[in-house]
């Protein structure tokens, strides 16, 4: 098979991407210098080093089973924000208003299928059991403002209150629009969804 068209089927995988726009991808790299072509090779090669950080789920690159937000003994250990995945978690970072913990659930539980074997329930569990002797009084569900976040945060709210009924479970206002994805939206918005969470 054509080398170009292997690219292009390879972009056309991504997330919102469709042969057209993969097929720009392709002709960019074309244009594109050998040293900069050398460059993304390497980063993508780079991928391979990642690893899941032991407390929170997310990737990275580190040298520790922890990642540098689960190192940095600056965080208030008394929030865990509960997401969906790891842009979510890059989302809240950027807003600036979050200073808590985190947990990578590993996505939502889709309507269509209400097949929930993805998420990292157990995990969840016990990651609140090991927070909570650290100080942890509030689990904050952040996820997207459509149909099965809403869902998804339902389904963990229940969990979590069977086997934590002290403990505080809040969702984020809606400063967020129904069906938004918590990656797209702006800082200030963030802001405003975390100020507002109930």
């Amino acid at each position: 098979m054509d080398p170009l068209e292997v690219l292009s089927e390879r972009f056309a995988r991504f997330p919102g991407i469709g042969p057209r726009q993969a097929g720009r991808f392709v002709h960019f790299l074309l244009r594109s210098s050998a040293q900069y072509r050398r460059e993304l090779a390497n980063a993508i090669l780079g991928l391979s080093a990642t690893r899941r950080c032991g407390e929170c789920m997310r990737f990275h690159t580190g040298e520790g089973d922890h990642c540098t937000i689960c190192d940095d003994t600056e965080r208030d250990a008394s929030l865990l924000a509960v997401v969906a995945q790891d842009t979510d978690l890059d989302a809240l970072e950027r807003s600036g208003a979050y200073r808590g913990r985190y947990f990578v659930v590993g996505g939502t539980i889709s309507l269509a299928t209400e097949r929930a074997h993805v998420l990292r329930e157990e995990e969840l569990i016990q990651r609140i059991m090991e927070a909570l002797e650290g100080g942890l009084t509030e689990v904050v569900l952040a996820f997207p403002a459509n149909p099965e976040g809403d869902y998804t945060a339902l389904q963990l709210r229940g969990t979590i209150a069977a086997r934590f009924p002290d403990l505080m479970v809040s969702q984020l206002g809606r400063g967020l629009s129904t069906g938004s994805e918590l990656e797209y939206a702006d800082p200030d918005t963030l802001k405003s969804a975390l100020s507002g969470r109930r």
